[in-house]
């Protein structure tokens, strides 16, 4: 089997340099003899931060829907984030994987790490934590130069969208993941700190979980002044049209039903910020209609 294959992590012979030790996103500790030259991603949101941070080119393996940076869709694959191919993880003899935590299985991640495979776990829950992950995946990689400056500019523009937007007038917001099931998210979700900056509150912070399903009696309670839907791909998803049978809703009535895709929202990538200033600007627009009723 390949996966016996594995004697240990591999380093390329331009790789001597210091070592380094750091904390993932669950406080684990992680500690390799030089940067890493031979990167697995476990999923599609670490893929792009990898290229972001200036180590595309130390990527040799990533999950399915790695499909950004265009040159990302080249490499090969290793499963889906909730299903990944163990031996073909370890067929790329890798010296570092970086997975995911709330998106891999717990079980994959454990026999990566029985096997002697370097593991770090990404679980970015802030507009911060996106530009620490680069920060970080650049100490890992050795290509800390390129990762600063990416986290530095990724700073720069989510200030001056908080400075533009954070203190106006607030807009109840509900953000509709998904249909069928009926989902949100709570406060602890990145999703809903993209919310905050642009001056909105989400009606379903308070809720324990983090992507909380709930009913639509739930949204009609909570009359939201704007809905706002991500659905699949660049197309906005027919659901959340749906809305305008219930003409009640403060939402319906000011004609405050938003899309952003969700490669622009829902990935905790740079891009993450671009899906905030559409938002923003779409609550902008619900503020502005509130003096047209």
């Amino acid at each position: 089997m390949a996966l016996a294959l594995l004697a240990g992590p591999l380093l390329s012979p331009s790789a001597v340099r210091a070592e380094i030790e750091i904390l993932d996103d669950t406080g684990r500790s992680l500690r390799l003899a030089a940067p890493a030259q031979r990167i697995v991603s476990l999923a599609p949101h670490v893929t792009e931060l990898l290229f972001a941070a200036g180590a595309g080119g130390q990527v040799v393996g990533v999950v399915e829907y790695s499909d950004h940076p265009p040159q990302a869709r080249d490499l090969p694959r290793v499963g889906g984030y909730s299903q990944v191919d163990l031996e073909a993880v370890a067929a790329l003899a890798p010296d570092l994987v970086i997975g995911w935590q709330s998106g891999n299985r717990e079980a994959h991640l454990a026999r990566l790490g029985a096997l002697g495979i370097a593991v770090y776990l990404n679980e970015p829950r802030s507009l911060d934590d996106v530009a620490r992950s680069l920060e970080q995946l650049g100490r890992l990689a050795g290509t800390s130069a390129a990762a600063d400056a990416a986290a530095r500019e990724f700073r720069a523009r989510r200030d001056a969208l908080a400075a533009r937007y954070r203190e106006r007038p607030p807009v109840r917001t509900f953000y509709q993941i998904w249909d069928q099931p009926l989902m949100t998210v709570n406060d602890r979700h990145l999703i809903a700190d993209v919310i905050r900056l642009c001056g909105g509150r989400n009606v379903f912070g308070e809720l324990p979980a983090l992507a909380p399903r709930i009913g639509e009696e739930a949204v009609l309670a909570a009359d939201p002044e704007a809905i706002v839907a991500s659905g699949m791909g660049e197309a906005r998803p027919e659901w959340l049209d749906r809305w305008a049978r219930w003409p009640a809703l403060a939402a319906v009535r000011a004609g405050n039903l938003f899309f952003v895709p969700p490669d622009l929202i829902q990935r905790h990538t740079p891009r993450i910020l671009d899906g905030a200033e559409r938002l923003c600007a779409q609550l902008e627009t619900a503020r502005e209609r509130r003096g047209r009723r």
